[in-house]
């Protein structure tokens, strides 16, 4: 994993046919023209920020410091893989905190919990709580408008990774791509969720509809860690590490226009009206109905105490760094999975494991070791050509002795998605390692992962959360979820235990052609 230098075929455009080269040329031409329209400025010199310490009043500190004081130099952990406690998670410690609230994030979608989560983030700046948003530019471009007005509030800053010139339009971000690919592919993949200080949820989770349960068609089957004690303090940290990065600007340098007292009322209406749309959608009825959000309403939350973690976070200059030393995360993941026993689960979407990430695998379940590995089929997975990337490796890995798990492209992701949903596809980033040892984080096992998107995760040594994080590798990977793959006779067999395919079950003849 830590070597994968070759990038995957999804990366590198098709072979141009003769015939059509020089309409290509022209294309390029173009491009070229409106790149050298739109050019990132330096970086305007910005005062570092005022470290805050962590809250010691309010709901959120009410809830947290009785129970670091009962749990001294320990912190807890809580499992969050059900959506609608995810999204509950998020509404009420921003709606909860009194001091500031941090958020990181590749996606937030403009949907309609996407709309709730940021005027919940707008209410807390209305209270006087300081706001920062650091979002990628990737999709935050297409969001330009609300994060400016967003920006305009005087408690609220936000702040875009690796960003383009151009703020509008898709020929310019074409042009920009065409020109300045090598910096603009390098993206940041981390989502944090840090309040007061006191409470922060990292893992697979973007901001947007399916999320959190709540699309009427694909959700996906995700997962979050909710902390509390001295790991915040780490999250917290890595955050400021990448608010100070040189990587990242202010909205307000790149689009001051769009930062006006008249876009923020403008976005306040349309915010506004999100609450009334929740009010008379079915997600309502699933929030007051799911045990998860009720529990947590009356201060049910129940986490696990440990003194064994340690949170793990690429550089935000990463693509600035030599290959071999790109990926923190892979750097802490390696001697876990060398140092295996007995069990090693991993649950990877993006799973793209290369030379060095097999010969890791096979070579644990060559001593003994019961590997398993639950990824996306190719009819659930959202980027079919990924999946080619996977299918290269399937043979070896399952001849090496790990067993193949494909999740299907039907079924509820969680028991509160709403009805109607058209089916689930993995995005949970995580492992299990024996019987005492889980990591979740937004790292997938590819070469996306290891060595261009800047990413995150937590390593925790506990045994229950390690049992609840195989339980729900079981219930994913069970008949009704998922297929097992196996080798026989020199041909791949898929099985729900009911019945059994040859080829890539469920999937389409175009998924087929984009899979390569």
């Amino acid at each position: 994993m830590a070597t994968e230098t070759v990038p995957s075929a999804w990366l590198r455009p098709p072979a141009v046919p003769q015939s059509r080269r020089p309409w290509v040329l022209v294309l390029a031409g173009v491009l070229a023209l409106l790149s050298g329209c739109a050019r990132l400025p330096p970086r305007a010199e910005l005062p570092p920020a005022q470290p805050m310490a962590p809250a010691t009043e309010g709901a959120i500190a009410e809830r947290v410091v009785p129970a670091l004081a009962a749990h001294p130099g320990l912190s807890g952990f809580r499992l969050v893989s059900d959506g609608t406690e995810a999204y509950a998670l998020r509404a009420f410690s921003a709606r909860s905190a009194s001091r500031s609230l941090d958020i990181q994030t590749y996606i937030w979608h403009a949907d309609l919990t996407g709309r709730l989560l940021a005027r919940q983030a707008l209410m807390a700046a209305d209270r006087g709580v300081r706001v920062r948003i650091l979002a990628d530019d990737l999709d935050a471009r297409a969001k330009n408008a609300g994060l400016a007005a967003l920006d305009a509030h005087p408690l609220i800053e936000v702040r875009l990774y690796n960003p383009m010139a151009s703020r509008s339009g898709k020929l310019a971000m074409a042009g920009e791509f065409s020109a300045g690919f090598k910096r603009l592919n390098h993206r940041m993949h981390n989502k944090s969720w840090i309040a007061d200080g006191r409470i922060a949820l990292v893992g697979g989770r973007n901001l947007g509809n399916e999320y959190f349960g709540a699309s009427d068609g694909k959700n996906f089957v995700d997962l979050d860690v909710l902390m509390a004690g001295p790991v915040v303090a780490d999250v917290a940290a890595n955050f400021d590490r990448f608010w100070e990065s040189p990587s990242n600007y202010p909205i307000a340098q790149l689009s001051p226009e769009a930062v006006t007292d008249a876009n923020l009322a403008k976005l306040r209406t349309v915010l506004d009206a999100s609450q009334a749309e929740l009010a008379g959608s079915g997600y309502e009825t699933i929030l007051r109905e799911d045990p998860h959000v009720q529990a947590l309403i009356e201060g049910g939350s129940q986490l696990q105490w440990s003194g064994h973690w340690r949170f793990v976070s690429d550089d935000p200059l990463k693509a600035r760094l030599p290959l071999e030393q790109r990926s923190e995360v892979v750097r802490a993941l390696l001697p876990e999975i060398g140092g295996a026993q007995q069990r090693l689960l991993v649950i990877s979407p993006y799973f793209v494991p290369g030379e060095r990430g097999t010969a890791e695998l096979t070579g644990a379940a060559a001593r003994g070791i019961d590997v398993r590995v639950l990824t996306n089929s190719l009819a659930a997975n959202d980027v079919a050509a990924v999946h080619g990337g996977y299918s290269r490796y399937r043979d070896d890995l399952l001849e090496g002795g790990v067993k193949l798990w494909e999740l299907k492209p039907s079924g509820d992701p969680a028991k509160f998605s709403l009805t109607g949903s058209s089916g689930s596809s993995l995005h949970t980033k995580a492992m299990v390692i024996d019987g005492d040892r889980v990591f979740v984080g937004s790292y997938n096992l590819d070469p996306r992962s290891t060595s261009l998107n800047c990413e995150q995760g937590v390593l925790v040594e506990d045994p229950v959360l390690a049992a609840q994080l195989s339980a729900l590798f079981d219930r994913q990977s069970a008949q009704d979820r998922a297929w097992v793959v196996s080798r026989r006779d020199g041909q791949l067999h898929w099985s729900d235990g009911t019945k059994e395919w040859t080829r890539e079950p469920e999937s389409t003849a175009s998924q087929r052609a984009l899979r390569g």
